[in-house]
């Protein structure tokens, strides 16, 4: 099943041709692996951060560029597990609106343990509800 958010298209996004500046979109992906994490997983990033010393960095990230979106469109953003490690995750994400495909991305999660700078298992409670997220095979 997958996580569904959204982000607004602004002024602050565009670039002089009118259409999202490619690298905004990394910035919208990253604030919808934070509204995964927080409204679906039941891990804030700010507790995950300040409570847990716990990170989410992206080790993988493969984009394709399907169509361009604009000024003041409503971009709807779905998160899939698809492979979930014992310390990574890998995610299929898809941007629509309008009824079209915007991007399309694979990314790949890690679960870091900030005190030691490395890698660490996904705490039971979150692996637990991205199985239950998890595409079929």
């Amino acid at each position: 099943m997958s996580f569904e958010t959204s982000a607004q298209v602004r002024f602050a996004d565009v670039d002089p041709a009118g259409i999202v500046f490619y690298p905004r979109y990394f910035e919208m992906l990253n604030a919808a692996v934070e509204d995964w994490f927080a409204k679906r997983l039941g891990l804030p990033f700010g507790i995950m951060h300040r409570e847990c010393h716990m990170g989410v960095p992206t080790v993988s990230l493969a984009v394709t560029f399907l169509h361009p979106s604009q000024l003041d469109e409503q971009l709807a953003i779905s998160l899939s597990p698809r492979d979930i490690g014992r310390s990574s995750c890998t995610l299929d994400v898809l941007f629509t609106a309008e009824g079209r495909d915007r991007l399309k991305a694979e990314v790949v999660l890690v679960c870091m343990d900030l005190k030691l700078m490395r890698s660490m298992p996904w705490p039971a409670d979150v692996r637990a509800q991205m199985e239950a997220d998890q595409l079929p095979a």
